[in-house]
């Protein structure tokens, strides 16, 4: 799931933000979810814990949370300790209703082109609430913003990168049509942040 610049603070009440991470969080569990039936998978450090789960037999709840861990620590070099602790909370939340979601929702009929466009405008959204709320929901996104401090590599050719590896490593896993569809809703998740995602709207930059 796409990582981008997000707003330096979250200038909403508590409750505000309760119910935002709830929602936000939500959303991108069920996209994951819808992924999963298909057997497909999306980018990002979200995509990374879809695939190694599909290898390994791990939950993705499990994977998403480990693989976030190091990820923290770049976080609080390049995003301070308040946003990385917000990260910390959102990618739990993820995590734990990954783990409920399938005892309560199920699908019987998904096609997987619908089920892809769904999942990534599900993503797509749930990601706009977050960083909407200053956080987000960590991984390669960080990786990308600290490479881009060091080395001058802008972030975004940073998390294409990490993408055309993660699909090209998928095409072994789970096929050429699978990653195919992945691709799809990878296209919308970003598409949606892209046209949606307006930080000078939110600080007045």
């Amino acid at each position: 799931m796409t990582q981008t610049s997000l707003p330096p603070t979250s200038d909403h009440s508590l409750v505000e933000d309760s119910q935002a991470f709830v929602l936000g969080t939500s959303l991108a569990a069920l996209s994951v979810q819808m992924l999963g039936h298909l057997g497909l998978i999306t980018g990002q450090t979200a995509g990374l814990a879809v695939l190694l789960s599909y290898m390994t037999g791990a939950p993705f709840a499990l994977t998403f949370f480990v693989i976030n861990i190091p990820f923290y620590v770049l976080g609080w070099l390049r995003m301070g300790p308040r946003f990385t602790l917000r990260t910390f909370v959102a990618v739990a939340l993820v995590s734990a209703i990954s783990l409920i979601l399938p005892d309560v929702i199920s699908f019987d009929t998904l096609h997987p082109a619908v089920g892809a466009a769904y999942a990534g405008a599900f993503a797509g959204i749930g990601l706009l609430v977050l960083f909407r709320h200053a956080t987000s929901l960590g991984g390669v996104g960080i990786a990308a913003l600290y490479v881009q401090d060091r080395l001058g590599i802008r972030a975004g050719w940073v998390q294409l990168g990490f993408d055309a590896v993660l699909f090209a490593a998928a095409f072994f896993v789970i096929g050429g049509s699978a990653v195919a569809y992945s691709l799809l809703g990878a296209v919308i998740t970003n598409v949606i942040i892209a046209v949606n995602h307006r930080p000078d709207r939110y600080t007045g930059r």
